[in-house]
């Protein structure tokens, strides 16, 4: 559990026993997410009043008496926003926009960071065959944040698209771009960065620190024409615009960073037919398909995490997380 500013303690809980439409799960691999920092690192008195953790991975060991019991004993991936069920979001796949109010893992209900979860039936999808737990737990919410965009801005593999930031959801848009056939131009400021973007598939990097004019950078390695789609993950507030100032003629931009803001002069973009969208994470129907395109195509997801830690070792794991120079992490049983 988070006490905020920046520390942890690992409580004991009695094991959660499931609501007539829950299930339970034994936690297998649980994702650390960089927007974890911002309840880690802000005040008491706004931390988390919940276990933390909202990438789960597991296997269902006990359900509700409303949820078929064949579910007992699968690897199931899990969507982490739960919603009311009822409304037109809720039942379009969308809980995160229910109109009901949502609940996230880790946020409003106890989370992933434990050795079992109690979650709704309704939000919990099967594991396709061949694939980890380390991979559907990313696909729960990192990777499936970055799939989703790349679902918003309808990425084809005859597009050119810049990716501004290569933190765990930058790289693994990186990675699915690639494997689907895009031509991907990587930004970040950090060189260690550039260099996994290069082994995850960017065909070009750009270091906006060494570069006089992001767009310029750009243009050059376009032809002149720019960019067809560009994805800004990192939040940065530079970053907001320069994902605007990179599309060619009738580009489409997307923005997933949090803790900026956007302040465009549309008289620089008003002639040139771009679409600007916001992307948040995705639909429980549409994770099947990046955890079907992984198993597919033999895409390395497990790659993504470059530290794996006990949950024992979760006030360590998060110190590391803190820096910002590290890949992904996942506490692990």
């Amino acid at each position: 559990m988070f006490n905020g500013e920046r520390t942890l303690e690992i409580r004991d809980f009695p094991d959660p026993s499931p609501g007539p439409q829950d299930v339970i799960i034994e936690i297998r691999a649980s994702g650390m997410c960089g927007s974890d920092l911002h309840h880690y690192r802000g005040p008491r008195e706004t931390a988390p009043t919940v276990i933390v953790g909202h990438e789960p991975a597991g296997v269902i060991v006990e359900a509700g008496a409303e949820v078929p019991a064949s579910w007992i004993g699968r690897s199931v991936m899990v969507h982490h926003y739960f919603g009311c069920g009822r409304c037109d979001q809720c039942h379009a796949g969308w809980p995160q926009l229910c109109r009901e109010g949502l609940q996230a893992m880790g946020h409003h209900v106890n989370g992933s960071h434990a050795s079992f979860a109690r979650v709704p039936f309704r939000a919990v999808l099967p594991m396709p065959e061949g694939l980890s737990f380390l991979a559907s737990a990313a696909i729960s919410c990192g990777s499936g944040t970055a799939w989703g965009a790349l679902e918003r801005i309808d990425l084809r593999g005859s597009d050119t698209i810049v990716i501004f930031g290569q933190g765990p959801v930058g790289l693994a848009a990186t990675q699915l771009a690639s494997a689907m056939g895009a031509r991907v131009i990587a930004l970040d400021i950090e060189p260690h960065r550039l260099e996994r973007a290069r082994e995850f598939g960017a065909a070009e990097v750009i270091n906006p620190t060494e570069a006089e004019s992001v767009r310029d950078a750009v243009l050059e390695l376009t032809n002149g024409r720019g960019a067809s789609k560009s994805l800004e993950t990192s939040g940065s507030p530079i970053a907001v615009n320069q994902a605007l100032e990179v599309l060619g003629l009738w580009g489409v931009a997307c923005w997933v960073g949090r803790g900026s803001r956007a302040q465009v002069d549309l008289s620089d973009h008003l002639w040139s037919q771009i679409t600007a969208k916001t992307s948040w994470t995705m639909s429980v129907q549409s994770m099947t398909r990046p955890a079907d395109l992984v198993v597919e195509r033999g895409i390395e997801v497990d790659a993504l995490f470059t530290h794996r830690w006990k949950l024992s070792d979760a006030a360590q794991a998060y110190k590391v997380l803190d820096t910002q120079s590290t890949g992904k992490g996942v506490l692990l049983p």
